[in-house]
C-alpha cells in the first residue's frame, strides 16, 4: 500500500476527532497529532484503535509515542501492513 493510499485513509480516521476549531484541511503529512490538530489523549486512543481495525495490524503500547505526526503514523502502519 502506497505512503499516499495511507495517508487518506488515516486522514478519514483523524478527521473524525478533530476538535470544531480544527478543519480537515489542516490534516497534512507534517500535522502533529496533538500539538497542530488538538487530538486530545483520549481521543487519540481512538484514532489508535480505527487504524488497527482499519489496516488489521496491531499497535503495541511502546509505538504510541511514534504516532506523534502524520507522516510517522504512515511509516509505522506502512512496516505493519504484511507484505
Amino acid at each position: 500500500m502506497t505512503s499516499e493510499a495511507i495517508y487518506y485513509q488515516l486522514k478519514d480516521i483523524i478527521k473524525v476527532y478533530l476538535p470544531e476549531d480544527v478543519s480537515v484541511d489542516n490534516i497534512t503529512q507534517e500535522s502533529h497529532l496533538i500539538q497542530e490538530l488538538n487530538i486530545n489523549s483520549a481521543h487519540l486512543i481512538d484514532v489508535v484503535l480505527d487504524v488497527e481495525d482499519a489496516f488489521n495490524i496491531e499497535i503495541k503500547d511502546n509505538e504510541l509515542q511514534a504516532l506523534d505526526t502524520v507522516s510517522n503514523a504512515i511509516k509505522l502502519i506502512q512496516e505493519k501492513i504484511p507484505n
